[in-house]
């Protein structure tokens, strides 16, 4: 398909062909790294989406960085903490505690800023396995000219992600329980935006992070996180463990190390539900049933940022990505070729932790470190204790651990709380259940716009 320029991106979410959308080519950053080390988290937002953003004027994106940031309640924004022998990089100090709000506040401004420039409307429809559907609800809510639908798995998500999201009464939000899993949301978003008569006769935009803008923002960190550990270590180099069911945060750190950044390797972190770490292990991406698990928003066994990841192993071979694709969708299996010793790619180091590993890391690392970690968090610093490394190791903690109460209570044997979250208990809820099909999601769309 032909480029298109990055408000375009922003906007339609999926390439028009259904396919994702990535930069025509990355920069290399490597000799403007020394100049980014001592910036904050909002100047080195603005430097590195600058970049990708080039229709915006620097003044607007200015302002459009700085007010997304504001809302975080840690002036750092992302700090990283040291504990133990790692790095914990929270994440959740947004307005709905994941780290999905990192990119989704900028997100819902830059929707926004566009709309005030263009005119018109956006109809926003996203899919969540917990996490995003809170998250872009409170980036767009209230904000004219757009409104937003959110498909969540019913009861697969946890009771107070969902009360985040069902909680928001604004005229704008719609909230539709689906009775499937995430990759069933996840499948009736993206057919419907490959309708393309569908989508462009009712002005569709994504929020999920198929949406390039997505990953772009959560790539900031990765760059901000480096040069802090870098500082306080004296390191060279680090590296980063990343809890992931849908690859799009581990896909902003591998595009970032890409680009220059010291990256010297990534460790994906799956649960029970696996498919990227069987991937990384054999070649073979399979799918497989959908386990339910305690880090709910890593219940995926179709990772849409994957292809992303394709196109790169595939020497950017659009063709190529589109026939392993194609046989996914029909075989729910592609292969890729590894090399003499069995490795997809020696930048990534993959491996799993089900639940008795998850709930062992939370339990030892209150009692030693009297530090809390989400059980999403969790997977991730067990992944990276089965693999030492020589250079620091910064983990993502991509959620606060009051998010998941009965988890907590499961490991540590005492409920954890937040205010933001103890403000919702007894609120009135909006919710429409629905049946897992994309006809009937398109018509309540229809119904509802």
């Amino acid at each position: 398909m032909d480029s298109v320029a990055f408000q375009d991106a922003v906007m339609t979410g999926l390439a028009t062909d259904g396919g994702l959308l990535l930069p025509e080519r990355l920069p290399d950053v490597r000799d403007r790294l020394s100049a980014w080390r001592d910036l904050s988290y909002s100047e080195l937002a603005f430097e590195v989406i600058r970049l990708f953003a080039t229709d915006i004027p620097d003044a607007d994106l200015r302002t459009l960085v700085d007010k997304s940031y504001d809302s975080f309640r840690h002036p750092e924004v992302s700090p990283s903490v040291a504990v133990g022998d790692l790095y914990i990089l929270e994440l959740f100090h947004g307005p709905t505690l994941a780290f999905k709000d990192v990119a989704l506040q900028l997100l819902g401004n830059l929707f926004a800023y566009i709309l005030e420039q263009r005119g018109g409307c956006l109809n926003i429809l996203g899919a969540t396995s917990g996490d995003t559907g809170s998250a872009a609800i409170h980036g767009v809510r209230g904000k004219k000219n757009i409104n937003i639908f959110v498909m969540h798995p019913a009861g697969r998500t946890s009771p107070i992600q969902e009360q985040q999201m069902t909680s928001v009464l604004d005229e704008n939000v719609f909230n539709l329980a689906v009775e499937g899993t995430f990759d069933d949301c996840q499948s009736i978003m993206k057919t419907t935006f490959a309708d393309l008569p569908f989508k462009q006769m009712h002005s569709l935009g994504a929020v999920n992070s198929v949406n390039w803008a997505r990953v772009l923002a959560q790539m900031v960190y990765y760059f901000y996180a480096t040069f802090d550990v870098q500082k306080r270590s004296g390191a060279a180099a680090v590296r980063f463990s990343v809890p992931t069911g849908n690859f799009g945060d581990i896909l902003a750190g591998y595009l970032a190390q890409q680009m220059g950044l010291p990256i010297e390797q990534l460790v994906l972190a799956t649960n029970e539900n696996d498919i990227l770490t069987r991937f990384f292990h054999t070649g073979v991406y399979g799918k497989a049933a959908v386990v339910p698990s305690i880090s709910p928003s890593m219940d995926i066994q179709v990772a849409s940022n994957f292809e992303r990841y394709l196109f790169y192993q595939m020497d950017q071979d659009g063709d190529r990505v589109r026939a392993a694709m194609k046989q996914f969708s029909q075989e729910g299996r592609l292969e890729i070729s590894v090399d003499e010793s069995g490795v997809v790619d020696p930048l990534f180091i993959a491996g799993r932790g089900a639940t008795a590993e998850t709930l062992e890391v939370i339990k030892r690392y209150e009692e030693q470190f009297d530090y809390l970690l989400d059980p999403h968090t969790a997977v991730g610093v067990w992944v990276a204790e089965q693999h030492p490394a020589s250079v620091p190791t910064i983990c993502l903690a991509t959620a606060h651990p009051a998010k998941f109460t009965q988890t907590m209570e499961q490991a540590i044997d005492r409920s954890v709380h937040h205010p933001i979250l103890d403000a919702l208990d007894g609120v009135p809820t909006r919710c429409d259940s629905i049946a897992n099909d994309r006809d009937l999601v398109q018509q309540y769309l229809v119904e509802h716009i």
